[in-house]
């Protein structure tokens, strides 16, 4: 429109008339003084008669009117040289900055306000992808009809907050995006709803970070198992169960649970363990999730089939474990060892107990023996997850089952909400369901009569 008094007058007039509502104006006449970009609400109708009238005037050309100006704030490392990545990703995709503004404010970073004016806005999504794997970026002010450009908006902003959240580095958070937009793709091709994909990873971080320190409440659990062992059950509310295997010089756990509530599962281990630092402690681990082997270095010995110390071993070495070579489950899984503050067990402390070698639904792979309890190790048949054992103890009726069976009737109410997540986000729990539940059918029939303790859940009598 042309520079002078009562241009932008007779552009509001015509689209008064026809019933158009203004609801966003952007103008700066450093960037082009002719140039005025309008966001106008109306029905499609009132929207065709105000193009053309506009048109007619000569205010909207053919040629033109594609162009965004985009408003952001850019949080720099304080340091020589921050800006200039920024700069050439800039140059790189030929975009002009209408406006800057920093200015130090005693802490470690600096905030950028930028006007960027973008002539392809194909090409918007990819810049805002690009300069969020730089720094944290916050957009200002956009145009809000440009669909693909709101969407990466809600990237930019999720992300945002889980790095708040979860106190993030910037390639941590970009394995959060990357992962969640994963996982929306894949419940997308099953026909599942990916409506509640971040609400779900949301939730599953926010649960994680609200259950810390006091908040971290799991029901505990105590009972005689013979003359020489005393049993104790730690149920969190996240997380496998904590089973304690107590004699008069030795413990023997059965699973950890997660890593991130290393400190708040010691100060209960000192709580219901007289001397428990003067103790050996070993651990029998039923399967290789994160949720059940958070604390493995805390332990001399972590026995463990062949398969899962193969598991750590694909780890150590920097590749993909046993879930994360599964399409459907690789991005909840990632997405957990971030959320989880998972870190790699060593293998220097691991003892294989024996190898499967038959396709069977349960088969022996080895013995075990404390004190006066001696177990039988049963490995399943990777329906959960490659390399589950289960170790059960025929003379005293007990059976430790891991994932292949949980007690879900007997959920806390914090363990029930947070049992939702991973069903949902890697579609399911198990590698493979029918054989999962094959499995899980033997164990039952094998253990009529005894005392199950399951990976999540109350230890329950399998009547």
């Amino acid at each position: 429109m042309p520079d002078k008094s009562g241009a932008f007058l007779k552009a509001s007039k015509i689209i008064s008339v026809n019933g158009g509502n203004i609801v966003r104006v952007n103008y700066n006449k450093t960037v082009d003084v002719h140039t005025l970009f309008l966001d106008v609400a109306g029905n499609a109708e009132q929207l065709e008669k105000i193009s053309a009238q506009l048109k007619e005037m000569g205010y909207i050309s053919d040629d033109s009117g594609n162009e965004k100006v985009i408003l952001i704030s850019l949080t720099l490392t304080d340091i020589p040289g921050a800006l200039q990545p920024v700069l050439e990703l800039l140059n790189q995709y030929d975009v002009n900055i209408s406006y800057m503004s920093a200015q130090e404010n005693g802490t470690a970073y600096q905030h950028f306000k930028m006007g960027l004016f973008i002539e392809n806005p194909h090409m918007i999504k990819n810049l805002l992808d690009d300069l969020s794997k730089i720094c944290d970026i916050m957009i200002l002010d956009y145009d809000v009809t440009e669909k693909v450009l709101d969407n990466t908006i809600f990237y930019i902003s999720f992300s945002n907050e889980m790095r708040k959240m979860l106190l993030l580095t910037q390639e941590e958070t970009n394995e959060v995006i990357i992962n969640s937009n994963k996982i929306m793709q894949i419940l997308d091709e099953k026909n599942l709803s990916p409506s509640k994909t971040f609400e779900y990873i949301r939730k599953f971080a926010k649960f994680i970070v609200e259950h810390k320190g006091v908040y971290f409440k799991p029901r505990i659990s105590k009972r005689q198992i013979s003359d020489k062992v005393t049993l104790h059950l730690i149920e969190p509310p996240c997380g496998s169960n904590t089973y304690i295997l107590e004699s008069e010089k030795e413990l023997l756990f059965v699973d950890c649970g997660f890593s991130c509530y290393a400190d708040e599962m010691k100060l209960i281990f000192n709580s219901i363990i007289e001397n428990f630092d003067g103790y050996e402690k070993n651990l029998l681990l039923t399967h290789s999730d994160i949720d059940h082997s958070g604390l493995t270095h805390i332990f001399k010995t972590v026995y463990l089939s062949k398969d899962s110390y193969e598991n750590y071993r694909l780890e150590n070495e920097g590749l993909d474990n046993f879930r994360e070579q599964n399409f459907y489950h690789a991005p909840h899984y990632k997405l957990s060892r971030i959320f989880c503050g998972y870190t790699i067990p060593s293998l220097e402390n691991m003892k294989i107990v024996g190898e499967k070698t038959d396709d069977y639904p349960l088969s022996k792979i080895g013995e075990f023996a404390f004190e006066d309890l001696k177990f039988e190790i049963y490995q399943g048949n990777g329906g959960h997850v490659k390399g589950e054992i289960i170790f059960i103890c025929h003379d005293r009726k007990l059976a430790f089952t891991g994932d292949n069976l949980v007690n879900i009737k007997d959920f806390s109410d914090d363990q029930r909400q947070f049992n939702v997540f991973a069903p949902y986000l890697m579609t399911s729990v198990n590698i493979d369901s029918e054989k999962a539940t094959l499995c899980r059918n033997v164990i039952t029939e094998k253990t009529k009569g005894y005392l199950i303790c399951s990976g999540h859940g109350a230890w329950f009598d399998n009547v």
